[in-house]
């Protein structure tokens, strides 16, 4: 018989470096894990977010409360390949999860952070830490999970010791493609599901810094057939598949440190004369390239509700972003012209270059996780190279539900 009060033990733990312990309930995968804390307030595609490569090396707070509520699937993976690991280090939540209610849900998140090697925490005040990330930056910190409730606590501090942090870390040889590779897949269609690019117009080059697949749908979409290649592949390897285009992806860790052997491949890619459009690491790769500079964010970027204006429009668009570093605008030299800025902030989210079909941004276009607002980049990417080809160019912008 039950005499008094008995309180649940902890069986998660998420520890900062700066030695605060916030105790919770262990989802998902056992055992710790270190990564930069960062915080994410998208109130959808948590899936997405947690198969996105760019996210290596974070362990991620969700600031919305309710996450796998809708449950996991195999539609909604970002991450290329199916059996690769994203790199995410850990999640954290506020309430536990509860059983999922959607039509398209096959496995709860629990289980499918298992079988993902996510380690999670939930009963978290996330409000608090995402405050507090907010005041001191994004720190270091180990998060763990043993139901038993017994941690090993030297083993976990000797981990989060070891955690070098992201500023220098080069991650995209750790979650790029392997060997090189074609994609004809085309966007998600109700009731229809994926489809295939059958008679494709162009053929774009994406070298892979850590790509999401619907940034490769969204390609597809345009009438381009994509061929992807490794991060390391040097401006020989791309151009001896004569590409239509050059496609710079996303990715995770410190653009100065992938810049080592991306920027100068690069820089020899913009001399061919060929479109080239970069997204997030990509866009900053291709900054540093141009002869700018990036530098480390005090908190980041993440998050489905980030507004941005397009100063070569007047419009502003609400954006999906997800970056750690940010590059410099002061930085751009005179025959590259910021065309984007963050409204959140001031910071950069854009650029072009002076009369050359060469221009990327800072957020991810492609909507997954995210609003639409952002999917004419594709447009004005393939326009460059139906200019080329002496082909009419389509409107960037369409009716709502009219044809992309």
């Amino acid at each position: 018989m039950v005499t008094g009060w008995q309180q649940k033990p902890a069986t998660a733990v998420l520890i900062l470096a700066d030695g605060t312990r916030l105790e919770g309930f262990g989802l998902g995968a056992i055992g710790h894990a270190a990564g930069e804390v960062c915080f994410n307030t998208a109130m959808t595609g948590y899936q997405e977010v947690l198969t996105d490569p760019s996210y290596a090396g974070q362990i991620v707070t969700f600031t919305f409360p309710h996450i796998g509520n809708v449950g996991t699937n195999d539609e909604d993976i970002e991450t290329v390949n199916m059996a690769a690991l994203s790199g995410v280090r850990g999640v954290v939540l506020k309430a536990d999860i509860t059983n999922p209610s959607n039509y398209r849900a096959a496995e709860k998140l629990d289980a499918w952070l298992k079988k993902r090697n996510i380690i999670g925490i939930a009963g978290i005040d996330t409000r608090a830490l995402t405050a507090r990330i907010r005041e001191n930056g994004m720190p270091n910190g180990v998060i763990a999970h043993e139901p038993t409730g017994v941690f090993d606590e030297g083993s976990i501090q000797a981990e989060l010791n070891a955690f070098p942090g992201l500023e220098g870390l080069d991650l995209a040889k750790e979650v790029t493609t392997a060997q090189t590779y074609h994609w004809d897949q085309t966007g998600w269609q109700w009731d229809k599901g994926y489809g295939t690019l059958d008679n494709p117009d162009f053929h774009v080059v994406a070298i892979d810094y850590g790509a999401k697949r619907n940034i490769l749908r969204c390609l597809a979409d345009q009438g381009a057939k994509v061929t992807v290649v490794p991060a390391t592949a040097s401006a020989a390897d791309v151009l001896a598949h004569n590409p239509d285009a050059i496609f710079l992806s996303n990715g995770p860790g410190d653009p100065a440190a992938t810049g080592k052997y991306a920027v100068p491949t690069i820089q020899k890619l913009m001399e061919t004369g060929k479109p080239i459009f970069g997204i997030c690491l990509g866009h900053q790769l291709l900054g540093r390239a141009l002869g700018g500079t990036t530098s480390k964010m005090h908190q980041g970027h993440h998050g489905a509700n980030h507004p941005v204006k397009d100063l070569t429009t007047g419009k502003v668009e609400i954006t999906s972003m997800n970056h750690g570093f940010a590059v410099d605008a002061e930085s751009l030299p005179a025959g590259v012209t910021q065309t984007h800025i963050s409204l959140f902030d001031g910071s950069n989210a854009g650029l072009a270059v002076d009369g050359k079909p060469i221009f990327s941004v800072q957020y991810h276009p492609e909507a997954s996780p995210g609003p639409r607002d952002s999917h004419y980049l594709f447009t004005r990417f393939l326009n460059h190279v139906r200019k080329q080809k002496g082909l009419p160019e389509k409107p960037e912008y369409t009716a709502p539900g009219a044809a992309a």
